[in-house]
């Protein structure tokens, strides 16, 4: 589409949050680029200025007004400039964003991407009418949006694909069904073909996307694995993954086609268990006991042995008692993940959770993230040494900022790797491992074969 009259300008995006998140914001720069716009670095060189957020917890929320009030002087001093808030707290918060910060000229909602350059086009053109929330309603357009209208970082080996939005589960904690709306899955069809041209342009690593990513399925009834399967046999294509799924939905038959899509498919599978506490899960409505999320995984090391896991708790969410608490330690314990995202509640305004009885101090949930994350901290760093003298496999992401001789990229079971000498962004590289810590690995690079 060629750029209609007065259209171009410059843009800035800031993004918080998840992976979503990152691909939105691509899809954001997409729509704005193929109608004339170039993309800055920085808010104050921007014609249009999008901060595209994150709800999941309070204190990102708290951090968007934050960086609106930041803004707040560029706007009175550039009265043309354009500022827009983008993605789940202008899903969830729609008009009262213009309320709290009334300098704010659109708000657009996470599934009204196809709509933002019109709009910016009537406002920068002074059509106050155009000052609105634009597209709340949590319709199907992004799940439809060209892929071949979003901009990828030239270079890169990795990219991100969404195959499903949404989610039709409704833990008790949880603001997603209310900042993306229940799931809608993408075509099969689309979805290859997606991964068919991020190949032709060098992309090695492809992962796939959805709130509950595992919940796929196509109108045709293929699901997730079978998207595994296919994109395993494209040429060029060496490494899948997919994010985030949920335990209720990591059936065998998924296991079974997870295991047929090897070797692409890296070992590495993050897995939320939200508590090790069935009690608490049950009042989390998450669907599971602890019995039922540990017999997941042992469902898939039975048929991959060789898989590493990761997940997410929720500390000191309302009733959770300290032997709550001590059930979750034994289970990472038990399972030794190579990687726990933990955090404490956060009340969410609008979820049952929010109005539940047993409200954990604020204290008491700090003291017991504390303890989570230092027993967590030595099973990584114990994990992480099992690698020292071993040789892996790194795609490499690019040099260091701080020191350009150094280079890194991430092994297929996500492991971060630092490496003296020359390389080249998507390069595969071989590796030997000598120094791990709990998040990263160290080593020299090994010499190719010829």
């Amino acid at each position: 589409m060629s750029p209609p009259d007065g259209a171009a300008g410059s843009y800035y995006v800031e993004t918080w949050g998840c992976q979503m998140n990152v691909l939105d914001a691509a899809k954001l720069s997409g729509a704005l680029e193929r109608h004339g716009y170039r993309r800055v670095d920085r808010a104050d060189q921007a014609d249009v200025v999008l901060l595209n957020t994150c709800a999941i917890r309070e204190k990102a929320e708290e951090k968007v007004y934050s960086e609106l009030g930041r803004l707040r002087p560029l706007k009175e001093a550039r009265p043309d400039l354009v500022l827009g808030v983008c993605g789940c707290v202008a899903q969830r918060e729609g008009d009262a964003i213009f309320e709290r910060a009334p300098h704010v000229d659109l708000v657009i909602g996470t599934r009204a991407t196809a709509s933002l350059p019109i709009l910016v086009e009537r406002l920068r053109a002074g059509d106050e009418s155009a000052r609105h929330t634009a597209d709340v309603t949590l319709r199907d357009d992004s799940i439809r949006f060209p892929f071949d209208h979003i901009p990828r970082d030239e270079g890169s080996a990795r990219a991100y694909v969404t195959v499903i939005e949404g989610c039709n589960h409704r833990c008790t904690f949880c603001v997603v069904p209310s900042t993306r709306g229940r799931e809608i899955a993408r075509a099969f069809d689309d979805v290859v073909a997606e991964v068919r041209s991020l190949a032709a342009r060098g992309v090695r690593e492809v992962e796939f996307l959805g709130q509950t990513v595992n919940a796929y399925r196509d109108a045709s009834g293929r699901g997730l694995g079978d998207l595994l399967v296919e994109a395993s046999r494209v040429d060029g294509i060496a490494r899948l993954r997919f994010t985030t799924s949920h335990p209720a939905q990591m059936t065998d038959r998924l296991i079974d086609r997870m295991a047929d899509s090897r070797p692409a498919l890296c070992p590495y599978l993050h897995l939320p268990v939200q508590s090790g506490s069935s009690r608490v899960l049950s009042a989390m409505r998450r669907g599971y006991d602890r019995a039922g999320y540990l017999d997941r995984l042992r469902a898939v090391r039975e048929r991959m042995p060789e898989m590493c896991f990761g997940t997410d708790v929720i500390v000191g969410f309302p009733g959770e008692t300290e032997d709550d608490f001590e059930q979750t330690l034994d289970l990472l314990r038990e399972v030794e993940f190579d990687t726990v995202y933990a955090f404490t509640y956060s009340p969410r305004e609008g979820t049952p959770a929010a109005t539940m009885d047993g409200e954990i101090p604020e204290a008491a949930k700090f003291e017991r993230l504390a303890r989570l994350q230092a027993e967590q901290h030595a099973v990584q760093v114990r994990r992480a040494r099992r690698w020292v003298g071993r040789e892996v496999e790194v795609l490499v992401d690019g040099p260091s900022k701080r020191n350009p001789s150094v280079w890194s990229g991430r092994t297929p079971e996500g492991r971060l790797v630092h490496f003296p000498g020359a390389s080249g962004r998507g390069r595969l590289e071989f590796v030997r491992v000598e120094d791990a810590t709990a998040y990263s690995l160290r080593g020299t690079l090994q010499p190719r074969s010829s």
